[in-house]
């Protein structure tokens, strides 16, 4: 029993030797490859099936997310609220998401019910049809949507930021308006379901506590589609940054705050800066007690967060830091992140510092680990990043030696107020 009297004992989670659980890997008959993590107590399941259909591949804006949602609403045999009826039923989640190289369909469920549910999948990807009612609806809420998110500054201060960094044409700096929605047709989401779902490159991920027959179960149902038989080219996009580097935007004349969002492009994971430079973000404004918080949250009140990011990107990335603040104190809080990427550039780091973090970083990765499901996702952003097990080995390795000269170097070559794009929408 525990001694509830005596103070557990502090560990230093800088000094944890932390594992990352592997995966098995097998291959259904059709060539799909398959990542599965068998673990945890519980008798759930997660599915995820990754295409590649997300916006990079479209020919037409906003086509491959209207795909993606419409896939649960209606089959040959089943209407959207069939679909959802019968996954209710089961207690389960089926959801789906559009990101900017991948999109998926993602099921949560008790694992006793996989094969009740599997088949709902299936017709999902070989039947559906897309109903015009259906896609009306879709484009009347997504506009309405739209026009409420447009009055946020926030929300218009995402988009503007991404268009600069990488330029209007991009897959990533692209936005979309309501003419886009209005411009969709049925025949477009019909061809790129075919190519890029039915047809399409397709990855999948499964964890928990597996069924012993997971393997059969999935080629039976998945085994047999027509999977990988499109001819997907990869596309290369140029990054068009815009020219100018200051800008002002009046979203709303009567507000009381405005959003700020300094960002730079940065190179993607492959590069050898940037585990390094995770553990520089995380000084500058990665967490709660980050200079950036204490500074312009703790000690000037100019806002309740802000925070500091390295985007989780495929082909190209960008340092962001994001915080809305009052209108009135915005000039002096774009004033501050600079002070403060000065002083990383002018000033070493104390070693206490730099411990308090390693510690945090080490134990939010310890956090990440917990259960199957964190586990499958980390090995889902390294699979589709291209990069192996010794990419955490070596991650967790610089967390624990990165020195205070090196994190001071890396300051002086990313952190330059001349090399950010600044934006402060009102």
């Amino acid at each position: 029993m525990i001694d509830r009297k005596v103070s557990p004992k502090i560990i230093d989670t800088a000094a944890l030797d932390l594992q990352l659980k592997p995966y098995t890997k097998f291959t259904l008959d059709n060539g799909v490859e398959v990542y599965s993590i068998h673990a945890g107590a519980q008798e759930v399941v997660m599915l995820e099936m990754v295409f590649f259909a997300g916006n990079w591949y479209e020919e037409k804006n906003i086509v491959a997310a209207s795909t993606n949602f419409l896939l649960k609403n209606g089959t040959k045999n089943k209407t959207a609220f069939e679909i959802n009826e019968q996954v209710d039923f089961y207690g389960a989640y089926l959801n789906r998401g559009c990101q900017n190289e991948t999109a998926t369909i993602t099921l949560h469920t008790l694992s006793k019910h996989l094969p009740s549910l599997l088949p709902v999948i299936t017709e999902m990807l070989t039947d559906s049809i897309f109903p015009e009612n259906e896609l009306a609806i879709y484009q009347q809420n997504q506009k309405q949507r739209l026009a409420v998110s447009l009055k946020k500054c926030d929300f218009v201060a995402n988009r503007f930021i991404d268009e600069y960094l990488f330029g209007s044409k991009h897959p990533y700096g692209k936005y979309t308006s309501a003419e886009d929605y209005d411009a969709v047709t049925r025949e477009d989401i019909i061809q790129f379901y075919q190519t890029y779902y039915t047809k399409g490159k397709c990855v999948l991920f499964v964890a928990g506590s597996l069924p012993v027959d997971i393997e059969a179960q999935l080629n039976n149902h998945f085994g047999k589609l027509p999977f990988n038989q499109s001819s997907i080219v990869e596309i290369e996009y140029p990054v068009l940054p815009f020219a100018e580097k200051k800008h002002r935007i009046i979203n709303d004349a009567n507000g009381v705050q405005g959003a700020i969002r300094l960002a730079r492009p940065f190179p993607n994971r492959h590069h050898p800066d940037f585990s390094k430079v995770q553990v520089l973000n995380n000084i500058f404004g990665g967490f709660f007690g980050s200079r950036l918080m204490s500074n312009i949250r703790e000690d000037k009140g100019y806002t309740y967060g802000i925070h500091s990011y390295l985007q989780n990107l495929i082909h190209q990335s960008a340092w962001m830091v994001s915080t809305e603040a009052g209108k009135d104190v915005c000039e002096a809080t774009i004033a501050e992140v600079y002070k403060e990427m000065a002083i990383l550039r002018e000033t070493t780091i104390e070693k206490e510092e730099l411990d308090l973090v390693r510690n945090f970083m080490m134990g939010s990765i310890l956090a990440d680990l917990d259960g199957p499901f964190h586990i499958a996702n980390r090995w889902k952003s390294y699979v589709l990043n291209g990069l192996d097990a010794s990419y955490f080995a070596k991650a967790i390795q610089t967390i624990k030696t990165v020195t205070a000269d090196e994190l001071q170097a890396l300051a002086n070559t990313y952190l330059k107020e001349e090399d950010f794009f600044e934006l402060l929408v009102i």
